[in-house]
């Protein structure tokens, strides 16, 4: 199946902690169903210093789930996502406002 949201999106979060706050995914993993979004769902993780890293409290962000992301279309606004065929290729588009992602 393919996916509705990819690394690069610009997307908003729906539930949990961070609600309503905007960001780009870094990573998707489609068996987990979770993504992570730059600077977003931050937990902190101690860390044992090693030869190339300081060590202490690190500020890490943690994969969100998939179903609690939206993506951001051009009016700034969360909207769903949508397939469709254009040319012969299948394209992603957003439901609200139609444009293609």
């Amino acid at each position: 199946m393919a996916a509705k949201l990819k690394k690069g999106d610009k997307v908003v979060v729906l539930a949990g902690k961070d609600k309503g706050k905007e960001g780009e995914i870094s990573s998707v993993s489609p068996k987990t169903g979770k993504a992570v979004v730059d600077g977003l769902n931050i937990a902190i993780r101690h860390t044992r210093q090693s030869q190339n890293s300081q060590g202490g409290r690190i500020p890490q962000a943690m994969p969100i789930d998939l179903s609690n992301l939206a993506l951001v279309d051009s009016n700034g606004k969360p909207t769903r996502v949508g397939f469709r065929m254009e040319d012969g290729k299948k394209v992603r588009f957003a439901k609200t406002t139609g444009e293609v992602v």
